[in-house]
């Protein structure tokens, strides 16, 4: 057997992978131990755990999180009004399974966008697609692509991913552009697909920030009434180390 041509057509296949390992048992004369169905299951698994990895960190590049945030570095010390028990059966994700929604609230630096990015990162493991965006900087976006005809595109982007997060929302009032880009989107979202919302702002104001009381209405009823809600209180864990914002 020519294991140099071997190795070549693995990698023709793109089967990289189970090439690299199969030519460092060659390299190794690492046979004498394993069966040949033990050695096909070893190339098979080595190939599928390298896909997964490059799957994720695609998942993870494409979600577009500002910051690198996990679950498991999760600050429940401070007095900031977060259950561990409650954030822990969030981080299974089995909010996503029931297309429900999540709003996290607080002041600055509290650690809002921390905690809606781990649980990002937490679905991207789990190889869900996952789009992480700034509330204001999005539907700007959306406006732009209403004048050269992309609008569609974008928002079949927005409605398709597994898990939407948006973030500082409701900092500015909503225009009627913006205010039609998010019924867009809860709508088509609604039941479908789960979204988590952090803001600055009390959810009992958002009605007034929305503006336009059908359609605020109609956004806040899709999208409050299947949420779960955190929360958070305390000072600004920017005052200490930067760790969960």
């Amino acid at each position: 057997m020519n294991n140099n041509q071997t190795v070549e057509k693995l990698k023709s296949m793109r089967l990289s992978a189970m090439a690299e390992m199969h030519l460092q048992h060659v390299k190794n004369n690492q046979f004498n131990n394993v069966t040949p169905d033990e050695y096909l299951a070893l190339l098979a698994d080595h190939e599928w755990e390298d896909r997964q990895n490059k799957k994720i960190a695609r998942l993870i590049t494409v979600a577009g999180f500002r910051q690198k945030a996990s679950a498991a570095d999760i600050n429940y010390t401070e007095n900031r009004n977060l259950d561990k028990n409650m954030f822990n059966r969030l981080s299974t994700l089995d909010f996503m399974k029931k297309n429900e929604n999540i709003i996290i609230t607080g002041a600055s630096g509290v650690g809002k966008s921390y905690l809606a990015q781990a649980l990002g990162n937490q679905a991207c493991l789990m190889g869900y697609r996952v789009l992480y965006s700034n509330t204001s900087r999005l539907f700007t976006k959306l406006k732009l692509s209403k004048v050269d005809g992309t609008y569609i595109n974008e928002l079949k982007k927005l409605v398709k991913v597994d898990l939407l997060i948006l973030d500082d929302f409701g900092l500015q009032a909503f225009d009627n552009h913006a205010r039609e880009a998010l019924m867009d989107i809860i709508d088509e979202r609604f039941n479908q697909m789960s979204t988590i919302v952090s803001s600055q702002i009390p959810v009992s104001v958002w009605y007034d920030i929305i503006g336009e009381g059908t359609i605020a209405d109609a956004i806040l009823d899709r999208l409050v009434n299947s949420s779960h809600r955190i929360d958070l209180k305390g000072e600004s864990l920017r005052k200490g180390i930067l760790k969960n914002e």
